[in-house]
């Protein structure tokens, strides 16, 4: 029996079927008792073994190994407590700093509407003009009656030192006089009231009555006039956030009356920030029993009337800070199946998710309320590239938006209240 025959060598260093073949054939070979007998008594089949077992190792060689991928390169932050700037918003509305109705004293009919609606009017302007003939005959009587009562004391008072007059005649004619003048002072201001002008400067509103309309008095409105420049401001905290402030010493200074600590900007309509600052004059003694806030009133210039009557605005409260908080940028906080979470980088560098209780924002911060402790590394930057369980490289942050201070003049710190 030839051994050569029953061992078939491998055609190619890196054959696969048949270097199977070959491997099984071998092994079957190499194991029964007759080709060990040939191993131990014969040189050349010792050799012929040697080439098989060197064939079995090249073939094992060949196996290519699983490729795995370095670990992916993350930003994170490392978090530690600090004083963090502290803004909390509210919706507010604009009022005039002072509101005049326009109304008339006197009845009659509106003869004349000189002003144009929506102007600015100054202080003395004439606005209404009410029919006057019957005030001004009146005023003519009560001139005549007067006229008399002159001429009547001046008849009798130099007769009074010969006696020929008594006393009671003349006291009689001086109470007539005083009378008379009660009575045209009186009428002329009736007469003068039908002359309706602006009692303030400021802007006036629309005309309620028109040419030909009859006036029945103060309870007729005609027209309001605003007084723009300053402007009030008005924003309304909960009784919730009124309570934190009472826990907290250092925002319950800040908002005793007269404090000037506080700023108050505010945010128009198209999201732009008004280019001047308040201060808060005035807080309601008591809560709304309705709404259950308390009334705030701030006080703005307005030289360029930006601040009209009735527009809903955004009031922004700065100069309170936060001791011992703990901040991540906004970008770090995930959202996802109703909860917020972080990522965080653990021992042996392995990521994992944290939940955390988001607070209020403070410029390009937020300021987490729970779910982290000092010393944790959050994952700002790569978040892509992260998964529970993965390990990663953590290099930290130094952009400016990772780093914890004041925030920028206008910057948003958490949702309207």
């Amino acid at each position: 029996m030839s051994v050569g025959r029953a061992f078939p060598k491998c055609p190619t260093a890196h054959s696969c079927t048949g270097c199977e073949l070959s491997l099984v054939g071998a092994h079957r070979a190499a194991t029964s008792p007759y080709v060990l007998h040939l191993m131990i008594s014969s040189p050349t089949r010792s050799i012929a073994s040697i080439v098989l077992m060197a064939a079995v190792a090249a073939c094992e060689k060949s196996a290519p190994k699983a490729f795995i991928p370095p670990p992916a390169q993350v930003g994170v932050v490392r978090v530690s407590p600090t004083s963090i700037a502290e803004s909390y918003e509210f919706v507010g509305q604009v009022e005039p700093f002072r509101r005049v109705e326009v109304r008339s004293r006197v009845e009659g009919i509106v003869v004349d509407r000189p002003f144009t609606e929506g102007s600015v009017v100054a202080k003395g302007q004439i606005l209404y003009k009410l029919d006057q003939v019957r005030y001004d005959a009146a005023y003519r009587s009560a001139l005549a009656r007067l006229d008399n009562a002159k001429r009547t004391l001046a008849r009798l008072e130099p007769l009074v030192p010969k006696h020929a007059v008594a006393q009671q005649d003349v006291d009689n004619a001086r109470s007539e006089l005083e009378s008379a003048q009660a009575a045209l002072d009186a009428v002329k201001k009736d007469l003068d009231d039908t002359v309706i002008r602006a009692e303030i400067a400021g802007q006036v509103g629309r005309a309620r009555l028109e040419l030909g309309a009859r006036v029945t008095g103060p309870a007729d409105l005609l027209t309001t006039i605003d007084e723009l420049n300053p402007v009030y401001v008005t924003f309304h905290p909960s009784s919730q956030q009124l309570a934190a402030w009472q826990q907290d010493p250092q925002a319950r200074g800040l908002l005793q009356p007269g404090a000037s600590s506080v700023v108050v900007r505010v945010v128009l309509p198209d999201g732009s920030l008004l280019p001047r600052t308040g201060r808060i004059n005035f807080m309601a003694p008591s809560l709304d029993s309705a709404s259950g806030t308390q009334e705030f009133r701030a006080q703005f210039e307005n030289a360029d009337h930006r601040l009209l009557p009735g527009q809903f605005v955004r009031v922004r409260l700065e100069g309170f800070a936060r001791a011992s908080a703990l901040a991540v940028p906004q970008r770090a906080v995930q959202q996802g199946l109703g909860r917020q979470y972080v990522y965080v980088v653990g021992p042996g560098d392995t990521v994992s998710t944290r939940d955390v209780t988001p607070g209020p924002w403070s410029g390009s911060l937020w300021i987490i309320d729970s779910g982290l402790s000092a010393g944790d590394r959050v994952v700002v930057d790569g978040i892509q590239k992260v998964a529970a369980g993965r390990v990663v490289k953590p290099m930290p942050v130094t952009d400016s938006a990772a780093v914890a201070g004041p925030p920028r003049p206008g910057a948003t710190s958490g949702a309207p209240r």
